[in-house]
């Protein structure tokens, strides 16, 4: 039984996105939405990044400092494992399960309202692509935008090591950040880049599918803007996972 809805839930969120990608009838009208929805999702997204990122990159480099002071290490391998860990997890992986709670929550949200006061109806009876004309700009801004965000993130995070160290004085500056520059791996980055624009698609996608979906009234859109960021953060760490495996063997 369960099995049998999941699949009746993967065909009907297949459909909905082959709706929802077609081609605009109107560009003008596109382009502007996908411009709004950029800065919606993404740059009012900003103050909340640099928040946690900065203290995600003081602790990082507190709780490495503190469990890996060995003298037979030497004493760069602080900077070096912030760097390590921000790039290669925490600025894509860890940001976007933040992320999803906000933007998630925001688009299924958004959505299941116009579903419940019947907008995405009078849409559809207007002869207009609802999924396509609602959908498609949020999903394609948020893949756009993702990138420049995971590298603030980045900048962010090691800059809150940095400023910790200056404060506290638990590694000497200098330092961190020769161990930030110490055998630095460009692919590193790229990794990271790669894995927002998935965990971006399935953000948006799926957000954007329980919120266009919602049969009910306020409290289903209430249950749906959960369900759509529970499902968002399973299927982020399932790609996590499966993208790690086939990137970095």
């Amino acid at each position: 039984m369960i099995l049998t809805k999941s699949f009746d839930s993967f065909g009907r969120y297949c459909m909905f996105l082959w709706r929802s990608f077609a081609v605009p009838e109107k560009w003008k009208v596109f382009f502007r939405r996908y411009m709004d929805e950029m800065s919606k999702l993404g740059i009012d997204s900003i103050p909340l990044i640099l928040i946690v990122s900065l203290f995600i990159g003081s602790l990082c480099t507190i709780l490495i400092k503190i469990n890996i002071s060995n003298p037979l290490l030497p004493r760069y391998t602080v900077g070096l494992t912030t760097r390590e860990i921000i790039l290669l997890e925490f600025s894509s992986s860890i940001l976007c399960l933040i992320l999803s709670g906000k933007i998630g929550s925001n688009i299924a949200s958004e959505i299941g309202t116009m579903r419940v006061t019947e907008q995405i109806d009078a849409l559809d009876i207007m002869g207009i692509n609802s999924a396509n004309f609602l959908v498609m700009p949020k999903i394609l801004g948020l893949v756009t935008i993702m990138p420049f965000l995971v590298i603030i993130c980045m900048a962010t995070s090691l800059f809150g090591g940095f400023l910790i160290c200056v404060l506290t004085g638990i590694v000497d500056t200098g330092t961190y950040i020769y161990g930030i520059q110490t055998m630095f791996i460009e692919w590193y980055v790229w990794f990271a880049l790669i894995k927002s624009l998935f965990f971006a698609f399935i953000i948006s996608s799926i957000s954007a599918y329980y919120g266009y979906t919602v049969d009910g009234g306020s409290i289903e859109v209430g249950k749906a803007s959960t369900n759509a960021v529970v499902m968002s953060n399973i299927m982020i760490l399932v790609v996590d996972v499966v993208l790690t495996k086939l990137m970095l063997q």
